[in-house]
């Protein structure tokens, strides 16, 4: 991170802002009422400070959490691949066809030994052996490919504690 954006960042959320995101990153469903109750607000002053940081992106968006294994795919891979080529156009065409995979929850583009770190949901060892046959080893550039099972998810967020480096 650059000295500016480390010396920026924290000065641009005041306690209220960073209260307001913890509690929202805690139940984005929260009315506006509940929240400016709970970060000591009346309702208008909290609603503004929403949307401003809305605008101002701290918020990206807002998304109900659905268990994969509800949905029937239970089972999290891991998979470094490791491409053969490495210019920009490859790496953004494989990467841009990974994404529009449904399988597909996260993709990295990685230092070290693999260009790629992907976590897929599968329906266990039948339903990862159909995405690698059916969609992975059929894209082009794939030169190798590591596999991890998780087997259970120990913590899992979905963004950093706003209240975490509070000045």
């Amino acid at each position: 991170m650059s000295k500016n954006r480390q010396q920026s960042l924290p000065n641009e959320l005041d306690p209220t802002d960073r209260r307001i995101l913890a509690a929202l990153r805690e139940n984005g469903r929260l009315s506006n009422a509940d929240l400016a109750e709970r970060v000591g607000l009346s309702a208008t002053p909290c609603w503004n400070r929403v949307r401003r940081l809305e605008a101002e992106g701290f918020i990206a968006g807002y998304a109900a959490i659905l268990p994969q294994e509800k949905l029937g795919a239970a089972d999290t891979v891991f998979i470094e691949i490791t491409c053969d080529r490495h210019d920009q156009e490859a790496l953004k065409l494989f990467g841009d066809t990974l994404i529009r995979m449904p399988e597909v929850l996260e993709v990295h583009l990685v230092s070290g030994d693999y260009d790629y770190l992907v976590r897929v949901a599968v329906d266990g060892t039948a339903g990862y052996e159909q995405f690698l046959r059916e969609k992975l080893y059929r894209l082009p550039g794939v030169r190798h490919t590591k596999s991890l099972f998780g087997l259970k998810a120990l913590k899992r967020e979905f963004s950093l504690d706003p209240l975490l480096n509070t000045p």
